[in-house]
């Protein structure tokens, strides 16, 4: 399905885009621990609310 050169050329984009997300994000760590305090509870909501839908789903399906 794809080739060598497409795997090493996906591997390595990889790699550098998480280098560079790495340094872009680190620069501004503070600024975010600041202006996002408790956005992991936002989060947590999210994924709850999808969890729901699938056991909505699961429960109608029978």
């Amino acid at each position: 399905m794809f080739t060598t050169g497409q795997w090493t050329f996906a591997a390595i984009f990889f790699v550098c885009f998480v280098i560079a997300v790495y340094f872009a994000y680190g620069k501004d760590k503070a600024i975010h621990q600041r202006v996002f305090k408790g956005s992991y509870k936002v989060l947590i909501a999210f994924l709850l609310f999808i969890a729901l839908l699938f056991v909505i789903k699961i429960a109608t399906k029978h």
